[in-house]
């Protein structure tokens, strides 16, 4: 059982680390492509920053969950749900408030950590 919970945190703190640096990205160019859309328009770039948002916070769930199958872990239900809303906030302040680079790291370590300790939990098997 020791074994299995410290292969389950293994697993979770690669998963989170990468899931953070790949919606991280994605969000950061999705929104610097949405900064290029706008004009003098008073809606130019509207569709462009809802499509960077909602892709930048819809990721994360995706690549959490498809992460952990990958690597054949079952049960991530919190992991996946909480890890969602809690990228939902630290994605939105770390590219919509311009941290710096300090600042970014230390947030996506953060949810790392954050997403480490989630996947410890396994939801019982029926």
């Amino acid at each position: 059982m020791v074994k299995s919970i410290a292969s389950r945190w293994l697993k979770g703190t690669f998963v989170s680390a990468a899931a953070a640096v790949v919606c991280y990205w994605l969000w950061v160019s999705l929104h610097d492509w949405a900064r290029q859309a706008r004009s003098d328009g008073t809606f130019s770039g509207l569709f462009e920053s809802l499509f960077a948002g909602i892709t930048g916070v819809v990721s994360m769930p995706v690549l959490l969950w498809a992460g952990m199958r990958v690597l054949q872990e079952r049960g991530n239900h919190l992991l996946v749900m909480l890890g969602a809303i809690a990228w939902f906030f630290v994605g939105s302040h770390v590219v919509e408030d311009d941290v710096s680079t300090t600042g970014t790291v230390v947030f996506l370590t953060l949810f790392t950590a954050f997403g480490t300790l989630l996947s410890g939990v396994e939801a019982p098997r029926k």
